[in-house]
């Protein structure tokens, strides 16, 4: 196993419901007089999930409703089909929610996923740089459609030392910091700044932790 190899997400399940009852539309935050139509998908990895929502937003013309992880990870999920995460996708009809779910699942397959810092996979890194930004984590980050963003995440001490090394490394803005523990007890940042400058602090970011990985006690 070498490092920074990906570890390709899992998809536990995948469902649809073309004609969702208007109560379970407005639970999960949407709009019953908008949404009709509802996919929802678990994954064993959340962030990937989440960049995999924002890439369906730009297929077809669905709106991320629900998007949220799993206390403590996949590893204590509450089911065999829960994962670290549920995420749901809107639109007026079903046609939507398929070219939504094909885009979200290439994404997943191709694209997102955390990779190995330390051969074993039980030091895992999360630096993911998306080149343009779609409806739903724009409106997450507040920043504009359309706009680079590295998404870094990485357990707690290593996510620390990582995102110093990225902000040093390049030209870009924390646009987010999510201390630790998040729900799956790792720690998330997310920097703006030029498609290069957010390539440069994501490779900078995980060669911080494989370094950390590496020589925990330097």
């Amino acid at each position: 196993m070498g490092i920074l190899e990906p570890i390709v997400p899992t998809v536990l399940s995948v469902r649809r419901l073309p004609h969702a009852d208007p109560a379970l539309v407005t639970a999960y935050g949407g709009d019953p007089s908008k949404h009709v139509s509802l996919g929802l998908v678990t994954c064993d990895q959340d962030d990937a999930l989440y960049v995999a929502l924002d890439e369906a937003t730009k297929h077809a013309r669905i709106d991320v409703i629900f998007a949220k992880s799993f206390y403590a990870g996949a590893a204590h999920a509450s089911g065999r089909l829960s994962g670290e995460i549920l995420g749901v996708i809107a639109a007026a009809e079903p046609q939507a929610i398929e070219d939504g779910l094909t885009a979200l699942l290439a994404c997943l397959q191709h694209d997102a996923c955390f990779y190995d810092a330390d051969g074993k996979r039980t030091v895992t890194v999360f630096p993911h740089v998306i080149s343009a930004l779609g409806e739903y984590l724009s409106r997450e980050s507040g920043l504009t459609p359309g706009t680079s963003m590295a998404y870094l995440v990485a357990p707690p001490l290593e996510a620390t030392i990582a995102l110093d090394a990225a902000l040093k490394a390049a030209d870009v803005r924390a646009v987010r910091v999510t201390p630790p523990p998040t729900e799956t007890n790792f720690a998330c940042a997310w920097l703006t700044g030029s498609l290069d400058a957010c390539e440069a602090a994501a490779t900078a970011y995980a060669a911080a932790v494989v370094d950390v990985a590496g020589a925990p006690r330097r």
